[in-house]
């Protein structure tokens, strides 16, 4: 097997870095394949944007949600059948705007599934419309006098709130996106990829990416907040951009807290 790929026409703009990131989950679920998975146990769900077209160009078994709801719908097919892998793919409005309550549990209840997020600070299937990663001073049609709120750290909240892997990757590193991919779905308890992913038509931060990130290696749980705390998601204000698995760490799994029948 050379690609999990079906034969639907893809309709991302052409060079958008979507393309990277789907070649990373390929890369990653046909390494896991050698290692003795089965693709019969690889799961999509997808959320409603951009990046949750991949949906539609992954030849594995998956459904397509509701927006905002890709959360929920991945941790319900895992506790319905624990012993699949399930990826979920959403973007950054999805997750960490309409999702919002569904990503705060998550990390919480630590469910072994991995999140997949398309973060390029943007509403792009909409036309631009800023989300709550979206940088001070943003300019689009609901904020024609730009932004005025601090962006969301969702690499901050998810360690406060007790995730169990952390991490964010350039969606411009095709390897590391591989190899954190990997690594996430091998991690028992939920995962959390961050995917800065810019939007070549709406918001292309690709030249801050290229200069600024940099690349790290799993830290205990003070050093990774401090690490995450470096970068604001302000692109104006410069500052690197560290990338990486930030923390990782083996706790009881929701399945394991609840599933199990008590002896």
């Amino acid at each position: 097997m050379t690609d999990i790929y079906t034969d639907n026409k893809v309709t991302w703009c052409p060079g958008c870095p979507d393309f990277m990131v789907m070649a990373a989950v390929n890369n990653a679920v046909l390494s896991l394949i050698t290692q003795g998975c089965k693709r019969e146990e690889f799961v999509a769900v997808a959320d409603i944007g951009c990046g949750s077209k991949i949906y539609d160009y992954l030849s594995i078994s998956g459904m397509n949600g509701l927006h905002g709801r890709v959360v929920p719908t991945a941790f319900g097919i895992h506790v319905g059948n624990p012993k699949l892998k399930v990826m979920a793919f959403g973007g950054d409005g999805g997750v960490y705007n309409e999702g919002m309550g569904h990503f705060v549990h998550a990390c919480r209840y630590n469910p072994n599934i991995t999140l997949i997020v398309f973060d390029n600070q943007v509403f792009s299937l909409t036309t631009g419309q800023s989300t709550a990663t979206s940088e001070i001073g943003f300019i689009e049609k609901t904020h024609p006098f730009g932004i005025k709120e601090m962006p969301l750290n969702p690499l901050v909240l998810a360690l406060e709130l007790g995730a169990t892997f952390v991490s964010r990757v350039s969606a411009l590193d095709l390897n590391q996106m591989s190899e954190v991919i990997e690594e996430a779905v091998k991690h028992e308890g939920f995962s959390l990829i961050e995917v800065l992913q810019p939007c070549l038509s709406y918001h292309d931060f690709s030249d801050f990416l290229k200069k600024n990130a940099y690349k790290i290696e799993p830290m205990g749980y003070e050093m990774a907040l401090k690490e995450a705390k470096k970068w604001n998601y302000n692109e104006h204000e410069g500052g690197k951009v560290a990338t990486g698995i930030f923390f990782k760490e083996r706790k009881p799994t929701f399945e394991e807290k609840y599933l199990k029948k008590p002896n």
